[in-house]
Order: structure tokens, then sequence, then C-alpha cells
């Protein structure tokens, strides 16, 4: 595949939204917007498209529950970059979702665990139907058994969803298992795309990313400065200055940084940290090392991997 062919899928506001309980400004995601497209950034994905009532707790920005009218009022004037949203299995209400051509979304992507891949794939199905670009996020693969992974292959292989994503959700994996794990995908489903999200515990994001880009990925997961849940994802500015492609543009996305970012670093924790990096090594869900960052024991960091390598430390396997 030529560089050409790549698409990046900018998600900061989305996993972002994971730091600060998607407390963004308005003017902060019409700068992100504008910067991305002037950056040739192909889709930013602006947030959940949960429903409140069916989360608990549903106290946060509006970039968790996305209200079309809301969305109309943030992006007056669309660019080529597209929009897309996520939504969880069992967290969305079908009823919310409009036809596409009465939305200002593009693609709506589908998370979820191997074993609701076919309450997913119903899920994708209905998206498509309504004319929306479609993905399956299947989540937690390094702790998925082979011939589960082989089962779901082949209802998606049956069903129109667009791409199929690679999902890093521990930051657990390396290059040897992109290599691995996009062979088997393209193997298994030659006819569908394939994206990648990967997560930054171990600082391999970006490499991780451009791994698979050599191998013919085509949709690239990235949020600027890294901003994402725990550790963060594959920065955008790292991607768009390494696809050399004379569309992308990495100065859009500095400005972005420069006049945002820098504060809410300041005021919210992400990236590269230790609990993050011995969750990642350990191939463990991030909850433990969030709990310990939120903690007055956060740089305790010799205790925290005593805790999670001791005989009862369990893992655990939610999404958020």
């Amino acid at each position: 595949m030529s560089k050409n062919q790549h698409k990046i899928l900018d998600c900061t506001i989305r996993d972002g939204g994971l730091v600060n309980n998607w407390d963004f400004s308005v003017q902060f995601v019409k700068d992100m917007y504008y910067g991305l497209s002037e950056a040739g950034v192909e889709y930013m994905e602006i947030g959940y498209k949960n429903s409140a009532k069916l989360l608990k707790g549903a106290d946060a920005g509006p970039w968790r529950f996305l209200n079309e009218d809301f969305l109309k009022e943030v992006i007056p004037n669309k660019t080529d970059t597209k929009l897309s949203a996520l939504v969880d299995i069992g967290r969305v209400d079908e009823k919310d979702i409009l036809p596409r051509e009465q939305s200002l979304l593009d693609l709506i992507r589908v998370a979820c665990y191997i074993k609701d891949v076919d309450k997913g794939l119903d899920l994708a199905q209905k998206f498509h139907d309504f004319g929306y670009e479609t993905t399956i996020n299947i989540m937690a693969l390094t702790h998925v058994m082979e011939n589960d992974l082989n089962e779901a292959f082949e209802a998606i292989a049956k069903s129109p969803v667009d791409v199929v994503y690679i999902v890093d959700s521990y930051g657990s994996m390396d290059y040897k298992d992109i290599d691995y794990l996009v062979s088997k995908f393209q193997r298994l489903l030659p006819d569908k795309k394939l994206g990648l999200h990967m997560h930054n515990n171990m600082q391999l994001a970006f490499s991780n990313t451009i791994m698979g880009a050599s191998k013919g990925v085509e949709f690239l997961d990235t949020s600027v400065y890294g901003m994402g849940r725990a550790a963060g994802n594959c920065p955008t500015e790292l991607l768009v200055s390494h696809l050399k492609n004379s569309k992308y543009d990495v100065r859009p996305v500095l400005g972005i940084i420069e006049k945002h970012m820098i504060a809410m670093r300041e005021k919210w924790e992400w990236g590269y940290i230790i609990p993050y990096m011995i969750a990642g090594v350990l191939n463990d869900h991030p909850r433990s090392a969030m709990a310990v960052r939120a903690s007055e024991d956060k740089d305790k960091f010799v205790d925290f991997y005593d805790k999670l390598t001791s005989p009862e430390a369990m893992p655990a396997g939610s999404s958020d």
C-alpha cells in the first residue's frame, strides 16, 4: 500500500475525554477540527454516541453523549475531514441515531469484547443500513484465545462492516505482535480494511503504528500530544510528520498543542508514566494504574509492581 492510502483518525476528543471526563471547551474542539483539517488528517473522532439514559454517572461533558443539534453549532462548516463517533455495546440507544444524510457524522465505530462480537456486528449492520461507514474494534485482543478470534472472523467476514481494528487495549504489544496480528487479520479477512489503535504504556504506540502502516494497514488512530486514557495513544504530530505525504502538514498540529494542550497537561495527567508502563508490561488493564495515580501512593512504583505480580492479583477486563 502506498503511503497515500493511509488514513489518520485522530481520537483526541473521544479518547482524551477519558482523562478529563470530556471537559473540553467548544473552542478547543473547533480549533482541533479546523487545525486537523489544515494538517490533512482524514478523520476526527468527536466523541461517543452513547446514551446518557443507559449510563450511570452521566455528568460528563457533551462529547460523551453527542447531540446532532449541538454538533451543528460546534462545526458550522464541515471540511474534507470526516467526523467519527464511537459506541459501546449496550450503551447506545439506536433511536438516537439519525440517517447519515441528516447527521454530521460519517463514521460510527463499534467497540466490543470478543464475547459480544455478534452484538457488535448487529449494531454495525444498523449503522451501515443508515448509510454510515462502520468499524468494529475488538478490545483486549491480548486476552483473546485463537479459536475465539477465528470464530469471530467468520462472522465479521460475512458482515458489511468496513474496517476491522486491531486494538492494543493494555499497551502490551510490540512490533512482533503487530506483524503477527496484521498478517493474520489480512489472511482471514481479505476483503476488509484494517485499522490500528495503539496505547503508549511501553512507548511503543508510534512504532507499532508505523509497523502496521508498513504492512498495509489503512486506518491509523492517533491523538494530539498523545492525549488519551492513561498512557495515551500514538501522537498525531509524530505520524503526520512520519508519513511522507505532501497532503500532511505538522504545523497546524503544533499550533493546537501550543495554544491549548500545554496548559491541559499541567491540569490533567496522561502519557508514559511508570505505573502505566508496569500495567503494559504485565498485560494488565490500566484501571489499577489509574487508581494508584489518583491516590497518595502515586509514586510508590515498587509497591505497585509487587501488588500486580503477587499471586492473588487477577487480570480484569472492562472497557472503562
